[in-house]
């Protein structure tokens, strides 16, 4: 039924560019695409008119149209000039819907174009990346650490992506890419997470309208250990190291290193951990911002944003009564914050105890560069004339480098007694939310122009 290839969402713009077009008095022109527009798009009339919206929806109008839409159906108000109590029941995203956000949120997106040239690799080209597939969001040098999970009426769920091989890099069959994703899935317990509407597990203002019945919760979390060891791979491919500003030492044994990195002029750490847990930031939150800009073509009101406690989202509360996703975490000597690591046999973070020790952790991501399936292993496929001989020539990773790196991350561990030694290593900050928009609420308290036309028309769009 949902059968949709490119050639057919491309059919959708064209005719919906046609019409401006022809607003615009370019009229022959848009007789022209309309013509074919109409061609391609012959096969439309057993989907969902939801999904033709959707499909045809502008790009701009979806920047443009984004609000942060909080009322679901089934919401209260109770007080304030804004009360109100919705007459409606609450009501969950369609199959379709839900599957089509949460692949715009995390799905693959073909292979990923791998940084091309750095004089200082020449003739080689850099092998940054960590993951040989693209993703419908940026990662720093490819690094890609995060994956998503969610949470809805029926369970809590993972759908991993991020060294998931694309099928193709050219024409995408939409029932294919959307199976495809599910079949990813994996739930991981029965029932909505059990986020309890208090102060110390959500803000107060959210209190009446986060994670409620019927909505679709979209939580991404980053393996920041993994990130900070492709950081150190990094630093230490480009001549670079680390120095302890936190105890204002030099990190012991870098000196036989001198030949591979300039131990005259280190990195502070507290610095390159910063900057690798804004670079997840950043992953995560625009994955958040692709969901948001699809929840305008789909007619789904929610929003992107922070406040529910992650360490109730994870598991790391101390409440027994609220589990989260179940993520491991240890009360570490002297630290006010649970140090969380992984979710055993999901989600596991690259630190002990997850390896037995940090040199197993790196070379995990060598292997993930480099092993089968990786971007710089030559018997991966890819989107290059010649992507053999490009994958080829990466740089090759040193067993002196790679020795560089574990004596950073080992020094790390046994100074800190975790890694990494001032920020988290599993990450998660901001979250997507996806409901079903009661429309009254707006038609009472704004003035016309609150909602697009694709909130006004979801019921009926999306007819089940």
């Amino acid at each position: 039924m949902f059968e949709t290839t490119r050639r057919k969402l491309l059919g959708a713009s064209l005719l919906s560019a046609g019409i401006t077009l022809n607003f615009t008095g370019f009229s022959s022109a848009a007789r022209e695409m309309k013509k074919k527009g109409r061609i391609l798009l012959d096969s439309y009339s057993d989907y969902p008119k939801g999904l033709e919206e959707a499909i045809n929806f502008p790009l701009i109008e979806a920047i443009h149209g984004r609000r942060s839409r909080r009322f679901a159906k089934g919401a209260i108000i109770p007080d304030g000039p804004l009360a109100h109590q919705s007459t409606e029941k609450p009501e969950s995203l369609s199959e379709m819907e839900q599957m089509l956000l949460l692949s715009t949120v995390s799905g693959n997106t073909g292979w990923s174009n791998l940084i091309p040239h750095n004089r200082f690799y020449s003739p080689n080209i850099p092998n940054y990346a960590g993951a040989a597939g693209g993703r419908t969001f940026p990662s720093a040098a490819g690094f890609h650490t995060s994956e998503i999970f969610f949470t809805d009426d029926n369970g809590s769920y993972m759908m991993p992506t991020r060294d998931m091989i694309p099928e193709s890099n050219g024409d995408i069959d939409l029932k294919s890419y959307l199976d495809t994703h599910k079949a990813r899935i994996v739930k991981l317990g029965e029932g909505r997470l059990n986020i309890p509407k208090e102060p110390q597990h959500m803000e107060v203002h959210n209190e009446w309208c986060a994670n409620v019945p019927g909505s679709t919760l979209i939580i991404p979390v980053a393996d920041l250990a993994q990130h900070m060891i492709l950081v150190l791979c990094y630093l230490v491919q480009n001549g670079a190291c680390l120095i302890d500003d936190v105890n204002g030492r030099a990190i012991p044994g870098m000196d036989k290193f001198r030949q591979v990195v300039d131990i005259n002029n280190p990195f502070p750490l507290s610095y390159v951990e910063q900057l690798a847990l804004t670079e997840v930031t950043v992953e995560t939150s625009t994955s958040c911002y692709a969901g948001a800009l699809m929840l305008q073509a789909l007619g789904l009101g929610g929003w992107m944003y922070e406040g529910i406690n992650p360490f109730s989202i994870l598991g790391a509360s101390g409440d027994p009564k609220v589990p989260g996703l179940g993520f491991r975490y240890d009360m570490l000597d002297g630290a006010a914050f649970p140090h969380i690591t992984g979710l055993e046999g999901h989600f596991e973070g690259h630190t002990i105890p997850h390896f037995p020790d940090m040199r197993a952790a790196v070379m995990s991501v060598v292997e993930r560069k480099f092993g089968l399936g990786g971007p710089f292993n030559v018997n991966t496929k890819g989107p290059y004339k010649k992507t053999e001989t490009i994958r080829s020539s990466a740089a090759s990773f040193s067993q002196e480098q790679i020795d560089c790196v574990v004596a950073m991350a080992d020094y790390i561990y046994n100074t800190f007694g975790r890694f990494p030694a001032t920020v988290p290593a599993i990450f998660t900050l901001m979250y997507l939310q996806a409901h079903k928009l009661d429309t009254d609420f707006y038609d009472k308290h704004f003035e016309a122009g609150a909602y697009l036309r694709t909130h006004a028309d979801n019921k009926t769009n999306w007819a089940r």
